[in-house]
């Protein structure tokens, strides 16, 4: 349904609603044809106010209850002995916007007052039991609202929830789909490019052997089929990172650092904060994105030194991988496979990524991943 047209209907139904809550207060009280008096103008009004106000209860509850509540103590001063049907509806609709507190406080205020009003208005010796009266009365009204507001708001809550946990549902389902779909397509394709790297390393081979000239294309061709099998490699070393394959985390980041060391590439490595164990899932993604950033960095980078921190945070865990590389904050990075699957790693774990060019020159990454601390 069109949320405009839905609006337009709420609407169209409170105003409905405090319009009949109006016509019923002021009915009722003219209903009772006091004779030889002259009508309370300014008792009316609080009468038609105090429904009125009903056409705000969904856009401002609180407000609708205090006005609502008000005009009952006005109108109830004047002499009207009118029930304070809208007040019990704001009551409703404040509970059901979560404000049951501020309810509770303004209802008790107001059965505090009422019953003193009416002791001061009544005349004659059965006022205080007119006055007890009415306030069980009220007491029993106000009770029925305040559950009726609360259990459609514990409705309306587990609604929203099934409703989320349908929508984690149906969006994880797709993941996997498309995790199944990125595996199969992986396969064939490396399959197929594997073919393409054994023909062309095959006709350079005989191309040397007879003397001849090599072309430029083939020798491309033989070059591109290397760094695509690398390539893809990497990526099904990413995509098929799931329990059956042994876990990498955070413990395996000197690892890394190592590897990096003996290809060329300084680096150093700085944990700061409380150590704590993470999630799985955490450490996991902590890991490829060191991975990630290191091979980008041997590859694309020509950087001779890097840096990688990794602080343990309270709610989360940061990590910034800098290196001094030729990246300038004129260059924008191509984001390419390994910014792309280190950003959806991340994006999965609720967390953040930035990936961009340094003030000076070199290029950083950083992330944020939540992490949930045990109780």
């Amino acid at each position: 349904m069109d949320k405009g047209r839905f609006g337009v209907r709420a609407g169209v139904r409170d105003w409905a609603l405090a319009l009949g809550a109006a016509a019923l207060l002021v009915g009722t009280e003219l209903s009772e044809g006091r004779p030889g008096t002259d009508p309370d103008v300014l008792g009316y009004a609080l009468l038609a106010a105090g429904g009125l106000a009903l056409a705000a209860r969904r856009r401002a509850p609180l407000t609708v209850l205090a006005v609502t509540g008000l005009s009952a103590v006005g109108y109830q001063a004047a002499g009207f002995d009118v029930l304070c049907v809208p007040y019990l509806v704001a009551v409703y609709g404040a509970v059901r916007a979560g404000h049951r507190g501020l309810t509770v406080a303004a209802s008790v205020s107001l059965l505090v007052v009422l019953p003193l009003t009416a002791l001061v208005l009544r005349d004659g010796p059965a006022r205080e039991a007119f006055a007890q009266a009415r306030n069980v009365l009220e007491i029993a009204w106000l009770i029925a609202a305040f559950a009726a507001g609360e259990a459609l708001r514990q409705a309306e809550r587990r609604a929203d929830e099934a409703e989320r946990t349908r929508e984690e549902t149906a969006r994880r389902r797709a993941d996997e789909e498309r995790l199944h779909i990125a595996r199969e397509l992986h396969d064939s394709l490396t399959h197929q490019i594997s073919i393409i790297k054994v023909q062309s390393e095959v006709a350079v081979h005989v191309a040397r052997r007879r003397g001849e000239r090599i072309p430029e294309a083939l020798l491309a061709i033989q070059k591109a089929g290397r760094e695509a099998t690398r390539e893809l490699r990497a990526t099904l070393e990413a995509l098929r990172d799931d329990d059956t394959t042994p876990p990498r985390g955070l413990d395996h980041v000197p690892e890394l650092v190592e590897q990096a060391s003996r290809a060329g590439l300084e680096v150093t490595l700085t944990i700061q904060g409380q150590r704590a164990d993470v999630p799985a899932a955490v450490g996991r993604t902590a890991y490829r994105i060191v991975q990630e950033s290191l091979t980008n960095i041997a590859r694309h980078a020509s950087a001779a030194t890097a840096s990688i921190r990794i602080d343990h945070r309270a709610d989360s865990l940061a990590i910034q991988i800098d290196d001094d590389g030729k990246g300038t904050p004129d260059t924008l990075p191509t984001p390419g496979l390994g910014l792309l699957g280190m950003h959806e790693r991340v994006t999965a774990l609720g967390g953040q990524l930035r990936a961009q060019p340094r003030s000076e020159h070199g290029f950083t990454v950083q992330a944020e991943l939540p992490v949930e601390r045990a109780s």
